[in-house]
């Protein structure tokens, strides 16, 4: 099996798809190696192991909402666009919500996958509870507050299978897409703050050689005025289409919700229809999540290798998130502006642009996307992650035989 671009062939010897968490515990409870693979949405061996693979999706979601504590509890592989479509019929939202609604939430929340907006944390922010079976195959509790709970939450999957989520949610909420067109690099760079703030869903669709930056998305929620929103209308940008990546898709605009018209943030602050498989297949993706005052550093370091980096680009996608409290989040304690590569599927000349890229732009504190190309080892990612020895330790106490772990941890994280 391989992942959704096929740029990764697990080697898992089995493939196990539960009906309940009770079959999840024997599994587990039986395995040498075990790890859970989601929608196969990464880019790499996050959810590889030499032995036993478990695909969730056969378990029902049982959405759950708890309205006095404002509260959803939902089966891990639950996709996000299940779970909003849900939410917002039920009248509730989540505060933020990735670019693709396929994703499922235990991988995107694992991985520490993000939505945009400078007043906008990742979405495993929103994780308040997670329900896990551990290595003995028992099912396990963890709520926020409690004692390495915010280590858990950017698991990597390391601390056993997740098979139950709650996330924090609130009123549903009316979100607008306006898009902009062909705004210099130079005037970017000056009124970045100024355009990132002005909405509260930001996005900047790009080629680097390019004398402007090309697409701006801004999403405005409607009916409440967010701390720093102002109105986009005011900020003196040109209007134009929007348009989509990769390139290669025909009538790419048939892919994207509707702009101009305002609509539930469920069907605005994905990019694509919920109805739309993510396509094509044929890409590969990066992403880079920069300190946000080495944004101009990263630009220049990036726009200097332009001509060679567009040649194997379908595009770049720009974002803003806001800092949080998570121990392998990205964004620990720091807001961060994400720098994203959806590339063409040719492996061998990404894996050299992302090898030159990560070595140019770690030492201004960038940090590679947990669950898309990433090259680092241990020893250069540690000094990014202020918790990463309390995360190493802590999955050692939850595992200490290591049946979770697998060679991306090893590489990436143990060392």
């Amino acid at each position: 099996m391989q992942n959704w671009a096929a740029n990764y062939t697990f080697t898992a010897t089995r493939l196990h798809r539960p009906a309940s968490i009770g079959e999840v515990q024997r599994v587990v409870a039986a395995s040498a190696k075990i790890r859970a693979i989601g929608a196969r949405h990464s880019f790499n061996g996050i959810a590889d192991t030499p032995t036993d693979q478990l695909d969730l999706t056969g378990i029902d979601p049982d959405i759950v909402i708890d309205r006095e504590r404002m509260t959803v509890t939902v089966g891990a592989s639950t996709s996000y666009g299940e779970l909003s479509s849900f939410l917002h019929r039920e009248g509730f939202a989540l505060h933020n919500l990735a670019s693709l609604s396929q994703i499922t939430v235990a991988g995107a929340i694992a991985t520490a996958t993000h939505g945009s907006g400078d007043g906008n944390k990742a979405l495993s922010s929103a994780v308040v509870g997670l329900e896990l079976v551990v290595s003995d195959g028992s099912v396990r509790r963890f709520e926020r507050g409690q004692e390495d709970f915010d280590g858990m939450v950017v698991g990597l999957g390391a601390f056993g299978i997740v098979t139950r989520v709650t996330l924090a949610i609130e009123q549903t909420f009316d979100i607008r897409q306006d898009a902009f067109v062909d705004l210099p690099w130079d005037e970017l760079l000056a009124r970045f703050d100024t355009i990132s703030s002005a909405a509260y869903s930001f996005s900047i669709f790009t080629k680097w050689s390019d004398p402007t930056a090309n697409r701006i998305w801004l999403k405005t929620r409607l009916g409440s005025t967010p701390v720093g929103e102002s109105d986009v209308s005011k900020l003196g940008l040109k209007r134009g289409l929007p348009y989509t990546v990769p390139a290669t898709v025909e009538n790419p605009l048939a892919l994207l919700n509707p702009f101009d018209v305002p609509g539930p943030w469920s069907d605005r602050l994905t990019h694509t229809r919920h109805d739309v498989s993510p396509l094509p297949a044929h890409q590969i993706q990066s992403e880079y999540l920069i300190p946000r005052p080495q944004f101009g550093k990263s630009v220049a370091i990036i726009r200097a290798m332009a001509t060679r980096i567009d040649a194997l680009l379908h595009a770049s996608e720009i974002r803003t998130i806001a800092a949080d409290e998570l121990w392998l989040s990205p964004f620990y304690r720091q807001d961060m502006v994400a720098i994203h590569f959806t590339w063409k599927k040719e492996i061998d000349a990404v894996n050299a642009i992302t090898m030159e890229l990560e070595a140019a732009l770690i030492p201004l504190g960038a940090k590679p996307h947990w669950g898309k190309v990433i090259h680092a080892d241990a020893a250069t990612l540690a000094p990014l992650y202020p918790r990463m020895a309390d995360f190493r330790s802590c999955a050692l106490r939850c595992d200490p035989g290591g049946k979770f772990r697998n060679a991306y941890l090893e590489k990436h994280i143990f060392g």
